[in-house]
């Protein structure tokens, strides 16, 4: 089930968003976040993010039986001449949910909460080579480009960045 996160989160979105990101860092992948990552580091960045984030942001999560397994978010350009443009971050899905559909079905949720919301243009970036770059390219988003060295895998080492964009 793909719901949006209510804002203020209860403590045990919270926690069980704090799960998911210390499980991506934990399987390797590059979102921002250096190994080792702890739970209360994870919960730190969760609650700031969602307090911080505009009244137009979007957080979507995915539940399962075991509570939230995936979660996308969407966050309004600040720029006020780009009113219509979004970025899309944190596309992150559970170890013990992957290869089930549910980045795609995120993705295609977010995609349609932003085109309902009056966003023409979506932005995003991920690690070329990882299953990200494949699943954005099957769901028709256009690559821009490469940027090398761009960001790090938690264990130090250097990877590419693709930027994408998708008009809506």
């Amino acid at each position: 089930m793909i719901e949006a996160l209510r804002r203020p989160a209860s403590s045990d979105d919270l926690e069980q968003l704090a799960a998911l990101l210390v499980d991506a860092v934990e399987s390797g992948a590059s979102v921002s976040f250096m190994s080792p990552f702890s739970a209360s580091e994870a919960r730190e960045w969760w609650s700031k993010t969602l307090e911080q984030a505009s009244p137009r942001a979007i957080v979507l999560v995915a539940r399962d039986e075991h509570g939230i397994a995936g979660s996308v978010s969407l966050h309004p350009a600040w720029p006020p001449n780009q009113p219509h443009r979004a970025d899309i971050s944190k596309l992150i899905v559970h170890r013990r949910a992957r290869r089930h559909g549910i980045g795609r079905a995120l993705m295609a949720e977010i995609e349609e909460r932003a085109r309902a919301t009056g966003f023409t243009l979506l932005t995003l970036d991920t690690v070329r080579g990882d299953p990200g770059e494949q699943l954005y390219t099957n769901c028709g988003w256009q690559r821009v480009g490469v940027i090398p060295d761009y960001a790090l895998y938690p264990d130090g080492r250097p990877c590419d960045t693709v930027v994408f964009y998708k008009k809506l």
